[in-house]
């Protein structure tokens, strides 16, 4: 069976209040069209065809590679956007699904049964339902005495005892290929707005003796559609949840997950600990056996095995095995721990690595510095980087021993086991095994 996806990610999303394309908001750190794109890859071999309309450029770009992006010019109904795909899917696919890019809840499993449902049965239509007691504008699913669905009726123009249905209408349909594009054309278009609507299909195919089938959905939050703020943040906090459960299933610690965030693109290792507030984002790689938190932000960052984070941010660096940070500090773009090292309170590193064993304890700025394995860096210290124009590197050999607030002044090389006394201001290479102290700094003559 060849099966067709259609995504439907045209509207305007007026509600949101936004200047962005509702489906471009984020959701656990990536947009939510993405949660569609990969559930339709995951279904169909074909590329799914995204019906864009508002904001079309970005959702293009957003939308990447390995997608039939279709324009809906003008946006008259969901009935007229799925006929905005019969060019590409036509006479190509036996079956097409139909899903909203704003359900990113959806799972795959649900959407194969869908699939599956629709494949056995004879009817052109299998809808996908859910009973709740919060509407949330969804139609209502009328069925017969046989339990088979005659109607959908939305809500506005439901009488009072068609209000009182539990069951409602998802939006999401599978639809057998040839019926769905002999018959999506002839929808009738809908006062004020005159506009078509797929519901009107379920009549269609009613009014013919056919059979239309409607799956209830186990989990309602996974339709729940995002068409306001306080929906994404509904819709948030279950994907939290989602993520949250998978690690620790997957053997990952979390000491209180309701206080965890872990965003989607994330991965974690086994046997590692996430204490309360904190927060992983982006493309950010935990190994095992870490011990991260409480109160610490890693974003886009790779975390070794064995290593510890402490109330400290780290972001865009890479922390080698058994390193640790924190509390209080600062690991910028560039940051690179190496096995063994160790970043105290107060400390902050940018474009920087600190070598095997080398330790800044406290209260310390390096920028744009390569650190020696073995070396000491005195609380304090700091390397002076920026001229006002560029920044200068600055080199600190192995083992060597940086007294309590050295200013650096770059670019300058401290050598191999060379020694700064407190407070000295280096403006000059300082060489291997020598001392060097004052302001300006000098070397102790031997």
């Amino acid at each position: 069976m060849n099966l067709g996806v259609v995504i439907l990610a045209a509207g305007q999303g007026t509600r949101m209040r936004s200047a962005l394309p509702k489906v471009l908001h984020p959701l656990a750190g990536r947009p939510m069209l993405l949660y569609a794109l990969e559930m339709a890859r995951s279904l169909s071999d074909l590329p799914p065809v995204l019906i864009v309309g508002h904001g079309a450029e970005q959702v293009r770009h957003i939308a990447g590679d390995g997608v039939t992006c279709v324009e809906q010019a003008e946006r008259r109904g969901t009935g007229h956007a799925v006929l905005q795909a019969r060019p590409v899917l036509a006479g190509r696919v036996d079956r097409v699904l139909v899903i909203y890019a704003d359900m990113p809840l959806l799972r795959g499993e649900t959407l194969s049964g869908l699939v599956e449902r629709q494949q056995a049965g004879d009817g052109p239509i299998t809808m996908l339902t859910l009973v709740s007691d919060d509407p949330r504008g969804f139609g209502r699913v009328v069925r017969d005495g046989q339990g088979r669905v005659t109607q959908i009726v939305e809500e506005a123009v439901a009488t009072p005892e068609q209000l009182m249905i539990r069951e409602l209408n998802a939006g999401v349909y599978c639809f057998d290929g040839e019926w769905l594009w002999s018959h999506v054309e002839l929808i009738p278009l809908s006062l004020p707005k005159r506009e078509a609507y797929l519901t009107d299909l379920i009549g269609m195919a009613v009014a013919e003796g056919l059979t239309v089938e409607g799956v209830l959905v186990g989990d309602a939050s996974e339709v729940l559609g995002i068409n306001t703020r306080v929906h994404l943040a509904e819709a948030e906090a279950e994907m939290r949840r989602r993520i949250n459960r998978r690690w620790m299933e997957a053997g990952v610690t979390m000491i209180d997950p309701a206080a965890t965030y872990v965003e989607a693109d994330v991965t974690i290792g086994r046997d590692t600990v996430l204490w309360p507030g904190t927060v992983l984002r982006g493309h950010t790689v935990i190994g095992a056996r870490c011990r991260i938190g409480p109160n610490s932000l890693i974003e886009d960052s790779t975390v070794s095995d064995r290593c510890r984070v402490v109330a400290s941010v780290v972001e865009g660096a890479v922390m080698e095995e058994g390193s640790d940070v924190g509390p209080f500090s600062h690991l910028r773009q560039g940051a690179r721990l190496e096995a063994g090292a160790h970043v105290g309170n107060f400390g902050e590193l940018k474009n920087s690595s600190l070598g095997p064993g080398a330790k800044m304890g406290h209260f310390s700025y390096v920028g744009d510095t390569e650190i020696g394995a073995g070396a000491n860096i005195g609380a304090g210290t700091v390397t002076c980087n920026f001229d006002g124009e560029k920044k200068h590197r600055t080199v600190i050999g192995e083992d060597a021993f940086i007294g309590s607030g050295t200013m650096l002044v770059a670019p300058v090389r401290v050598g191999r086991r060379a020694k700064t006394g407190a407070g000295a201001v280096v403006t000059r290479d300082v060489p291997d095994e020598a001392l060097a102290y004052g302001v300006p700094a000098r070397v102790q003559e031997s």
